[in-house]
């Protein structure tokens, strides 16, 4: 059980203060027994308040207890209204089943209640009047505790909801940007495989032969060297991408230069691909080329999935740079690409792991893709 509560406490202190002033003014039937014993149910009450949400049930049976002491010495206003709160307070934060409960036996106690004022005076008016005063003391708080719990149970499920919501998307955001590494994890290791196979095959070859001169020698060592930096480099990369195995390695390197293959393809599935290349071509560092491939490629999906009937694709080269630029006008009234967040995160995913970014997102009057990767050269 919990501790009372301070800001109840309080509130416990106002309801005592208020219900003294009641007895002041006289609010509460006079009889032969002295006012200042009305003050000891009054007190009983306001201690259900104190613990009204710390432990509803005692506040009840605090509160019948009071309810029954005033009713043979007054009965006095403050108490009255104190018990009210007894019965919204046990409702309201106590077992779940109870309000049905409360409902039917406040509203049965209403009824006799009545019954036996208009008995006793045999005047109807009695009747409808009792009826009405025991309903405003024990429906009314019954009724408004059943609706406060019923608010609370929903906004708490609402919110229960959001968060299962939220750790599915999360899920769903880790999972993409898992598989996108442990793809990019696995080509990589086949170009890292590609180099070490030149730098074996080379080398056998130079310890093979001994009539090859001084320079044809110094030509495959310079060769082997170079496979070497650049085999390091993709190792480099790779470590930070490595994830359970579960899939075949694709076994071709995807290049930049090959882009012009997607937009046919792109084409041949009804979209109008306008290419153009920036810049003079060069070679690129094998993880640049692998990201810039599959984030054209990402982007000119999205554009036949989602957008219009064209798209502009631009490569650019620049001194230490790679720019990759995909506009398309977005079809339908949204300016969003539902259901392309997986692709979303994979191609920001392969721009990070290469030192660039990525923008994504509504231009001028369609979407546009725009990436900028770096490619180590010396200006």
């Amino acid at each position: 059980m919990d501790g009372m509560r301070r800001d109840d406490a309080l509130w416990a202190v106002a309801c005592f203060a208020g219900g003294l002033v009641l007895l002041a003014a006289n609010a509460y039937l006079h009889r032969a027994t002295p006012a200042y014993l009305l003050v000891g149910p009054l007190l009983v009450s306001c201690l259900g308040v104190a613990v009204r949400r710390s432990s509803p049930m005692a506040a009840l049976w605090l509160g019948l207890v009071a309810i029954v002491a005033d009713s043979f010495l007054g009965p006095s206003m403050g108490t009255i209204l104190v018990f009210t709160d007894n019965i919204y307070a046990a409702v309201r934060y106590g077992p779940a089943r109870l309000g049905k409960w409360m409902l039917g036996i406040t509203s049965v106690f209403a009824v006799v209640g009545g019954t036996a004022a208009w008995f006793f005076s045999r005047d109807l008016s009695l009747l409808a009047v009792a009826v009405v005063q025991l309903g405003l003391i024990g429906v009314t708080p019954v009724f408004t505790g059943m609706i406060m719990k019923q608010l609370h149970d929903r906004a708490e499920f609402e919110r229960s909801r959001a968060e299962q919501v939220a750790r599915l998307a999360e899920l769903d955001r880790q999972a993409a940007v898992d598989a996108e590494r442990a793809r990019m994890a696995r080509e990589l290791h086949d170009m890292i495989a590609n180099h070490f196979s030149a730098i074996a095959i080379q080398s056998t070859a130079v310890l093979s032969r001994k009539d090859l001169s001084a320079e044809a020698v110094r030509n495959v060592m310079e060769s082997i060297r170079e496979n070497s930096v650049q085999g390091m480099a993709e190792m480099r990369t790779m470590i930070g991408l490595l994830r359970q195995d579960g899939e075949e390695a694709e076994a071709t390197r995807r290049r930049v230069a090959e882009v012009e293959d997607l937009a046919e393809r792109a084409r041949e599935a009804g979209l109008e691909v306008r290419f153009r290349v920036d810049g003079d071509a060069r070679d690129l560092p094998a993880s640049v080329d692998l990201a810039g491939y599959r984030i054209v490629q990402e982007s000119l999906t999205n554009a036949l999935k989602h957008g219009g009937k064209v798209a502009d694709l631009v490569i650019g080269y620049r001194p230490g740079l790679l720019t990759l630029t995909v506009d398309n006008p977005v079809d339908g009234a949204g300016r969003a690409l539902p259901g392309a967040g997986a692709g979303l995160i994979g191609m920001r995913e392969r721009a990070a792991l290469v030192g660039g970014s990525i923008e994504a997102g509504p231009h001028d009057d369609g979407w546009r893709v725009r990436a900028e990767l770096p490619t180590g050269e010396i200006s």
